[in-house]
């Protein structure tokens, strides 16, 4: 029997089990990949406070981690798949293991969006990713396309262009939707180039990616572009599909969460990428994570 149990480990879970463990509860934090999440894959973050040169997005993560593991966090390697919110001892399933708890904090983040055109299934590991910094390597003197266009579209672009000779970010509107000095050094960089109002209709080739047939959405117009990879950055999905029927989510999946980020379940907290809110960032996961520790803590003192 825990006092918290954390779900998900990314900036907003691993900050949770920093603050719960110092504040003195018995706090167990579960994450079904590498701690971290996103932010753990991301080359560098230059918008966290205190770094003004910027870090490695794993370099940060693993001193999230470290930090929190010597406060006292309980860490476990598990995916949760079942939950019951609905008796005071709150529990969690994995496979083949049962945890409970006074209360919970769901941290599970979101997972990159897909195109859903013909192709991209198909070539998933042979020309076909989601994660530039995991892949960026492969592709080095070769030509790839980015579909997106909002911050991690031009970054993860940007950061491609270390390895490939050529980078076309293709987007469905005639404007990005990044930030604006993102744009800017995006429009500086040699080796990138923009296609808008387009998108991708299908993903082609042979043994790996070979070839996108594009249309453009204003005028009708079908066009072929060679290519040896397709990176896709179009959004994310909140990773909420193991809590259908408890807390209550938005239309997209999301959790609704009120004051000091308390879910529709007493005693159920979300922080993170994984709830609505208006901006998703290492920066306001950390924020997140600390409230809905306090929060928790809180509640389990009015326990008794």
């Amino acid at each position: 029997m825990h006092d918290v149990i954390v779900i998900g480990g990314g900036p907003a879970g691993l900050t949770a089990g920093l603050y719960g463990a110092r504040a003195g509860l018995k706090i167990l934090l579960l994450e079904r990949a590498m701690p971290g999440g996103q932010a753990a894959m991301t080359e560098k973050i230059e918008n966290y406070p205190g770094y003004p040169q910027g870090i490695g997005g794993p370099e940060l993560m693993m001193s999230f981690m470290e930090q929190a593991l010597r406060f006292g966090l309980e860490y476990q390697s598990e995916e949760v798949k079942k939950v019951n919110f609905y008796s005071p001892e709150k529990s969690v399933e994995t496979d083949g293991k049962s945890f409970s708890a006074k209360a919970i904090i769901l941290a599970t983040g979101s997972r990159p969006k897909f195109l859903n055109v013909p192709g991209e299934k198909e070539f998933q590991g042979r020309g076909v990713s989601y994660c530039a910094t995991c892949d960026g390597a492969f592709f080095r003197e070769k030509k790839v396309v980015v579909a997106g266009g909002g911050d991690s579209a031009l970054e993860e672009a940007m950061f491609l262009t270390k390895y490939a000779r050529e980078v076309v970010l293709i987007h469905r509107r005639d404007q990005l939707r990044a930030a604006k000095v993102l744009q800017d050094r995006a429009q500086r960089n040699d080796k990138l180039h923009f296609m808008l109002d387009s998108v991708i209709e299908t993903i082609e080739g042979t043994q790996g990616v070979e070839k996108v047939r594009l249309r453009n959405v204003k005028t009708g117009e079908n066009k072929v572009e060679a290519t040896d990879g397709v990176f896709v950055f179009v959004g994310h999905i909140p990773n909420t599909s193991f809590l259908a029927g408890t807390v209550e989510l938005t239309e997209d999946g999301y959790i609704r969460t009120g004051n000091q980020l308390k879910t529709s379940v007493s005693g159920v907290f979300a922080a993170g990428d994984v709830r609505d809110k208006f901006l998703r960032q290492v920066s306001t996961a950390v924020g997140d994570g600390a409230e809905a520790a306090m929060a928790a803590e809180r509640y389990i003192a009015e326990l008794g």
